[in-house]
């Protein structure tokens, strides 16, 4: 009920805020949107409290909460589900609607449309809240998924969601400027700035999840063209088209018109990447989709009023934006921007109809997706030109002037595809792509020495020529094979000498390691364990150079097991030598709805006996069991289930640890050539966005033969 009542007080005073601004009332609008903001907050540190106090009273407390759960994942657990997360969403609107107010710098008309935002946010939050109390009051909760346990999972959405909620900055700010038609462009220095920022954190948001893919999930890769994650990377593309549209822009008031227009689809699609994840559409297609609910109705409702009203303001308003020619002539870097905005463009497309067929499909019949080959045979050969333009583009001053040719980075660029030719990469494009891409991080570096390029866009764009030619290095120069390894034997796979020393069991039960030597270097693969010891999470092993990686990422082992029905004081024989007696049970409640189930069994070889008391945790939704050594370790049994009436018990029988440890482990073993490049080029693209956000540009007059820097 608290938390309901602050968002009635966040969408109460939303709408008053938008109001008071209508009313020409711009100190209380700002008073009212301040309130908007601190109730936002009031909700988000009530439903932290219930989480931390494991009030499993709430719904969402035991989707994803457990009184066993780490505080980091606890903290985490706000955001795990669809509910949390678009609370989170609110909160970040919300308070930099906050700041919006204070800043001055937006219009009445702007506060008006972004606190309504505000108001449709809330109302997405209300018909799914995290605030719905539970049919039935649990003892504990479901807990979190083991995969999602990792740091970098704890903070991948909150920044992902940085960048939806400040991508409506520039969209207010587009509909704004369209509104009262300006002129002068004035419009242009703050949307750019709020774009960066937005850019800079939802490529963040990007990279970070692509990290702990290919950290956790252990397929060895960092980028699956799942639906779910061509989401968040067609806004953050469209994001990128803005931020160079209004570079042209700023010389060229008649490139206003298309300022707005990827302006508008940058929010529209964040709203349409949430309804294709939040709808369930993408159920049976995605591995990271939430489950189908009718707030996929509401959010499409809500796309399709963003997208109609931006695209509505700008066919009204059309005829009183600036006029004039977006470019000078061809050989100019005007031209060059546009014509490579529309590459990004033509991607932006080819990625919307993949992460869209499901859908698309699904109207038309029977629903399907397509494959991940799609996206590379369709977005290779625009990324070849791209990425010579990205350089040839900074190398051109804006308006007039001559064409830096420095020989030095066409000569060093070739580097790009030798390196690729070493890794195994044959294929042209592939080649082409290697070489464009160095060429095109060389050129931003002599394009800033020229005072063409300021700090900020130099680092972005060598970042991003580094994570191009990265991704063909670790991509198609990766190779792969699946090997048995042996404890203790050498084995040579692609130059390397992996030694595999065993399985190691943490003392707590809940995870085991792998672990390799690789090289004379120790590194270990991570499976999490479920209660029952059974494997619920793998994390690979990764040996890491400078050159690339070795992913060890081994298969799902265990050891046989049978299992064995035993009747209270009969004697039952195993497959072996081993006699088993079941001579009691005793219950022990432990509170929470929990007993511990304790079962009392000799067993004995003929010549030795051992008394064993293997226990089951009995809770409202099962059991849990650890396996516990007999015969002086000699192997395991466990308790798997008790009958009704106390008569029948059924164990497992495991072999020992060191049995275990010494089996044989299949794995699949890659190859990640220039993985590093990869992740030095993610921080470059993101902390230079965040450096020319810091970069104060002033608004620049029509007519293109004033000189600009990115």
């Amino acid at each position: 009920m608290i938390g309901t009542l602050f968002l009635g007080a966040v969408l109460f005073f939303a709408l008053a805020a938008v109001f008071c601004e209508t009313q020409g009332k711009t100190t209380e609008g700002r008073i009212c949107a301040a309130l908007a903001g601190l109730a936002s907050l009031g909700a988000a540190a009530f439903l932290f409290v219930i989480i931390l106090n494991d009030d499993f009273s709430y719904t969402y407390v035991i989707s994803y909460s457990s009184i066993s759960l780490p505080l980091l994942y606890k903290l985490s657990a706000f955001w795990a589900g669809q509910q949390g997360s678009f609370l989170l969403w609110l909160v970040i609107h919300a308070v930099v609607g906050v700041l919006i107010a204070r800043e001055g710098r937006m219009t009445a008309t702007g506060r008006t449309i972004y606190h309504a935002l505000t108001a449709m946010l809330v109302l997405l939050v209300l018909f799914k809240s995290p605030f719905a109390p539970a049919e039935t009051v649990a003892m504990d909760g479901h807990g979190m998924n083991p995969l999602l346990q990792d740091p970098w999972m704890a903070v991948h959405p909150p920044i992902i969601f940085v960048g939806y909620a400040l991508l409506a900055v520039p969209f207010v700010y587009s509909l704004e400027s369209m509104i009262k038609a300006p002129m002068d462009g004035s419009f242009l220095a703050p949307m750019r700035r709020w774009t960066l920022i937005a850019w800079a954190f939802l490529g963040a948001g990007i990279f970070i999840g692509g990290y702990w893919a290919y950290k956790v999930l252990g397929w060895g890769g960092y980028w699956g063209w799942d639906p779910v994650e061509n989401s968040s990377l067609v806004p953050w593309l469209l994001a990128c088209v803005l931020l160079h549209l209004i570079s042209v822009a700023r010389g060229r008031h008649g490139a206003f018109y298309l300022v707005h227009l990827a302006a508008i689809f940058s929010y529209a699609f964040v709203l349409y990447g949430t309804f294709l994840t939040r709808s369930g559409i993408l159920g049976d297609f995605s591995v990271h989709s939430f489950a189908g609910s009718d707030i996929g109705l509401y959010i499409a409702l809500a796309n399709a009023a963003v997208l109609l009203f931006g695209l509505g303001v700008l066919t009204v308003r059309i005829e009183r934006l600036p006029k004039g020619a977006v470019y000078e002539q061809h050989r100019s870097r005007d031209f060059l921007v546009l014509l490579g905005m529309l590459l990004i463009v033509f991607i932006v497309a080819v990625v919307f109809f993949g992460m869209s067929m499901p859908l698309i499909s699904g109207l038309l019949g029977e629903s399907a997706a397509v494959d991940t080959s799609y996206y590379v045979r369709t977005s290779l050969p625009i990324a070849v030109p791209l990425a010579l333009l990205m350089a040839l583009g900074v190398l051109l001053p804006y308006g007039s002037g001559r064409v830096a040719r420095p020989v030095w980075i066409f000569v060093i660029s070739v580097g790009g595809g030798v390196l690729a030719g070493l890794v195994g990469v044959t294929d042209i494009p592939s080649v082409l792509l290697s070489t464009f891409a160095l060429l095109a991080a060389l050129a931003a570096i002599e394009a800033f020495r020229r005072q063409r390029i300021g700090l900020g866009g130099m680092v972005a764009h060598v970042g991003t020529g580094l994570a191009l030619l990265a991704f063909i290095l670790s991509g198609s120069g990766s190779q792969t094979t699946t090997v048995t390894l042996i404890p203790d034997e050498p084995q040579e796979v692609y130059g390397h000498t992996i030694i595999y020393r065993g399985q190691s069991f943490a003392e707590s039960g809940s995870e085991k390691s792998y672990r390799y030597e690789v090289d004379g270097s120790l590194c270990e693969a991570v499976t999490k364990l479920r209660a029952n010891g059974e494997d619920a999470a793998r994390e690979p092993a990764i040996a890491r150079s400078l050159v690339g990686d070795l992913y060890i990422a081994p298969s799902p082992t265990s050891a046989e097991r049978a299992e064995l029905i035993l009747h209270r004081g009969k004697t039952v024989m195993d497959e072996g030598d081993y006699a088993y007696r079941y001579e009691s049970i005793a219950f022990e409640p432990q509170g929470g709805g929990k007993t511990l189930v304790t079962a009392q069994i000799a067993l004995t070889d003929g010549e030795e006996v051992d008394d064993a008391a293997p226990t089951i945790l009995a809770t409202e939704t099962g059991g849990t069991s650890q396996p516990i050594e007999v015969m002086n370790g000699k192997f395991r049994i466990r308790l798997t289930g008790v009958s009704a009436d106390e008569r029948d018990i059924r164990i497992e029988i495991l072999p020992s640890v060191a049995e275990e440890a010494a089996l044989p482990v299949p794995a699949s073993v890659s190859t990640k050539p220039g993985i590093s490049i990869l992740w030095l080029a993610c921080v470059l693209v993101t902390v230079g966005g965040l450096l020319a956000a810091t970069q104060v540009v002033s608004p620049v007059k029509g007519g293109g033969s004033e000189k600009r820097s990115e």
